[in-house]
């Protein structure tokens, strides 16, 4: 006769097989031998072959140290366990990215620049041509307007060009209706100028000061490195100026206010080193290992400049070698790419770089403003239009509402094509918990939004480098694992905001 018991029968205890069911996962079998599991929300463990056949075949004693370990790390759950509740915790907390929606907006005060850098995605127009490059006052204003009509308690507003110091202006404009209007709306704002630095002077950086406006410029390598990708038009040696001016503003503005970035091109490969250690001789906080995107001027020159998914890789393997040598010999120095992807594996926690997000960033946590009016998902989006395809051109702040601009065909797209759990390819990545969708990238360099993962290379390079990330955990020592975890608080605290790396080559053009 049954009774009603809280209590499992013995035979459960004694024959614990097959006594558990699997949760979402997918694997990947590493360049040891061993085979990585990750799942839906990041969690990762790195198996040997006979113990992956022992989970899937369901021959995993109950109990034991490796099903604990599954168990834990939401593989597999039980009759005991209350598995789905918590993976569906962590999987939002994942994604709380989403809330509040677009939080980045991108100001493109002009197309003029006085700079003629190799790989510029924007369509510079020469420092002297006509104002009808310049965002107005009329149109600054609309754009502020629309971006208060965003969701989100959160917004960075990013000036970028051209080089937006040439139009003071339409800047001054934004930042003080921008504060004007929030004295209703109470959101938290920051605002951030990428420029090259050549046109700073006492009276801006006391307006930057004042309104707290904290500084993106460019640094590629040391000055001939840095005067090759990034050529003055006036042939002014523009790491001479950089130097002088970052010194400058961070004296004016406080010493973390001026952050900056590098790109690589093929002149770059051999400088791995010299580029480091020039991020550590100008006391820049971090390095970016950053590739080039194909756009605007990066693709013409793409048979000069360019280079291979393998050599680009080689190249940042060398590049994270010797920072890592330089922090082990105590300079506390992270790698940004690399910082993101780790606090993506190792914590629960989202990041703010566009590039890895699913759903795709593009449009959804950025929002570009053009000089005319027009309003783009990304600043890849506007480059795309500048190169005569309108595809993600989602309406004018002069001509269309806040929601026209935002559930319109464009953004619609964008929609159907950004979420990686759901393309070819991406479902069954292992990789796909730290990854992102960028149709965006796709459909200009393959004329297809959705996009052929096997021919991409923006995903040839994100699984070299996470296969390069997990080779490095399982070989790490307490000494690095130490260092890792200084770059992740680092990371943690800086929110890791695609204000500094999400939108790339336009910035400090």
């Amino acid at each position: 006769m049954p009774t009603n018991t809280t209590f499992q029968s013995l035979d459960f205890f004694k024959n614990g097989i097959n006594k558990f069911n699997f949760l979402p996962f997918r694997f990947k079998r590493l360049g040891n031998g061993k085979v990585l599991l990750t799942n839906m929300v990041g969690e990762y463990l790195i198996v040997t072959p006979e113990e992956y056949r022992s989970f899937t075949a369901k021959k995993l004693p109950f109990g034991g140290r490796l099903y604990n370990a599954l168990k834990q790390r939401h593989f597999l759950y039980d009759d005991s366990s209350d598995q789905i509740e918590l993976l569906s915790s962590k999987f939002w907390t994942k994604k709380s990215f989403l809330q509040g929606f677009t939080k980045l907006h991108i100001f493109v005060l002009t197309l003029r620049c006085n700079s003629a850098c190799t790989y510029c995605q924007a369509s510079r127009q020469e420092e002297c041509a006509s104002n009808l490059y310049d965002m107005d006052v009329k149109t600054a204003r609309k754009a502020v307007e629309m971006m208060f009509h965003t969701p989100s308690n959160d917004i960075t507003v990013e000036f970028q060009g051209g080089e937006p110091l040439l139009n003071l202006d339409a800047l001054k404009e934004i930042v003080l209706y921008a504060t004007e209007l929030n004295e209703k709306f109470k959101k938290n704002i920051s605002f951030v100028a990428c420029t090259n630095l050549s046109k700073i002077d006492d009276d801006l950086l006391e307006f930057f000061a004042k309104y707290k406006v904290g500084i993106s410029t460019s640094l590629d390598g040391p000055d001939f490195l840095h005067d090759l990708n990034r050529a003055r038009t006036k042939k002014a040696a523009s790491h001479a100026v950089l130097e002088r001016n970052i010194a400058r503003a961070r004296e004016a503005l406080g010493f973390d206010a001026v952050s900056a970035l590098m790109t690589t091109t093929r002149q770059s490969l051999p400088y791995a080193k010299e580029i480091v250690d020039e991020y550590l001789r100008m006391k820049l906080g971090s390095i970016f290992i950053r590739a080039l995107n194909p756009y605007g001027y990066a693709v013409k020159t793409e048979k000069v400049i360019g280079y291979t998914v393998p050599e680009f890789v080689k190249f940042y393997k060398e590049c994270f070698s010797y920072i890592l040598q330089k922090n082990k010999d105590g300079i506390v120095f992270p790698e940004g790419y690399a910082s993101m992807l780790y606090r993506k594996i190792l914590t629960p926690w989202p990041i703010g770089f566009v590039d890895l997000q699913s759903p795709t960033g593009n449009g959804f946590a950025v929002t570009v403003y053009n000089y005319d009016g027009d309003v783009y998902a990304s600043d890849e989006s506007r480059m795309l239009y500048e190169m005569g395809d309108p595809a993600f051109r989602l309406g004018s702040v002069l001509q269309d509402t806040y929601e026209e601009v935002y559930f319109g065909a464009g953004m619609q797209s964008l929609a159907a094509n950004g979420v990686a759990e759901c393309l070819a390819g991406c479902s069954d990545c292992a990789f796909v918990p730290y990854c992102g969708a960028d149709p965006v990238r796709h459909y200009a360099t393959q004329h297809d939004a959705y996009g052929h993962r096997p021919s991409s290379s923006f995903c040839q390079k994100n699984k070299a480098i996470f296969e390069f990330l997990f080779d490095e955990l399982q070989t790490m020592d307490d000494e690095t694992e130490e260092i890792l975890w200084t770059w992740l608080r680092n990371c943690a605290r800086e929110e890791v905001s695609c204000t500094d790396m999400g939108e790339e080559d336009a910035c400090a053009s």
